[in-house]
């Protein structure tokens, strides 16, 4: 007998406790989900990361019929969230929400990153994606794009915050185009970014949409230009940045969900399907856009490919701005 369970076990069959029939390992897919399902973010509580993975994670628990639990594994620059992932059984229960900064612009911020984005993870599917913003005091004389280059080629350079990397590579175009460089004060979060800029604490600030549609429509600091490829449905007043003549500066930060790698096709199948559909409701959409951002509705082979090109792309804006790596 114990001879016959080695061969069932070394061809993928298992044995139930409670004497269930054996059934190939590869047939457990049919089962899934067969638990609850992790969500780990790699920022804190609050940030518009944890938001769509809280929203989400709920509309994909009506779906499958089992709990989402949202577990918050800041710090690292994604490393802890990423190898909470790798330790995990790869069977589809275990989802991380990856965004731009872990899953692509850190390949180039980091000199080592301790893990890797694209050999380490499959993409379920794209979720959301919001422009940034440059923005000034209320009280500034820089009133569009022109006068902030003027002021940027006059002194010795623009005192400009942001508060991820992602940011600072974002402007690497429009930069390099406008032959001006500015210098980059770091901050850990937005909202100590804005209450500085409001404070005239520093020049400028480039900085994300969701979080800041309201303070410039309230008149507490002013838009200068956005990122997207068309302007802001809440700030049409407001230009791009390529439709002032910057060719390429088109930025927005993204999230999606990712599974380990080993994760059998047939479950990413099933998560991708399920979460196409839940991008498609339109109460999501309407979600989405309340939080100043849009829909992302890639399917896992398109948002592979997404991420590929983000990676290319953030590589040059590291190139572009000589952006000193971090240890």
């Amino acid at each position: 007998m114990k001879k016959l369970l080695k061969v069932l076990l070394s061809f993928g069959f298992t044995l139930g406790i409670t004497g269930a029939p054996l059934h190939l390992g590869a047939q457990t897919v049919n089962n899934f989900p067969s638990k609850p399902i992790s969500i780990y973010v790699p920022f804190g509580p609050g940030s518009g990361s944890d938001v769509f993975a809280r929203y989400f994670g709920e509309k994909l628990s009506e779906k499958i019929g089992e709990p989402v639990v949202v577990e918050n594994k800041p710090g690292a620059g994604g490393a802890i969230a990423m190898n909470a992932l790798r330790s995990a059984a790869a069977d589809g229960h275990t989802i991380l929400l990856g965004s731009n900064s872990p899953m692509a612009a850190n390949v180039s911020v980091f000199k080592e990153l301790p893990f890797d984005p694209v050999e380490d993870t499959i993409p379920i599917s794209g979720l959301s994606r919001s422009m940034a913003v440059i923005a000034v005091p209320k009280s500034s004389e820089i009133n569009n794009l022109d006068d902030l280059i003027a002021a940027a080629k006059q002194g010795p350079g623009l005192n400009t915050g942001t508060y991820s990397p992602g940011y600072e590579l974002a402007a690497a175009p429009f930069l390099d185009q406008a032959e001006i460089s500015w210098q980059i004060i770091p901050y850990k979060g937005l909202a100590q970014t804005t209450t500085d800029l409001m404070g005239n604490q520093i020049d400028v600030a480039v900085i994300d949409t969701p979080g800041t549609v309201d303070t410039i429509r309230s008149g507490q600091i002013r838009a200068i230009a956005v990122t997207g490829d068309d302007r802001h449905p809440a700030l049409p007043e407001v230009p791009t940045l390529e439709e002032s003549g910057y060719k390429d500066a088109i930025h927005y930060s993204w999230t999606a969900f990712w599974v380990h790698s080993d994760t059998p096709p047939e479950i990413v199948e099933t998560l991708s399907e399920t979460m196409l559909d839940i991008l498609a409701q339109p109460e999501s959409k309407e979600f989405v856009s309340k939080s100043s951002a849009e829909i992302m509705p890639y399917n896992s082979d398109e948002m592979r490919e997404f991420q590929l090109n983000e990676i290319e792309r953030f590589a040059t804006a590291v190139d572009t701005l000589g952006f000193e790596q971090i240890e």
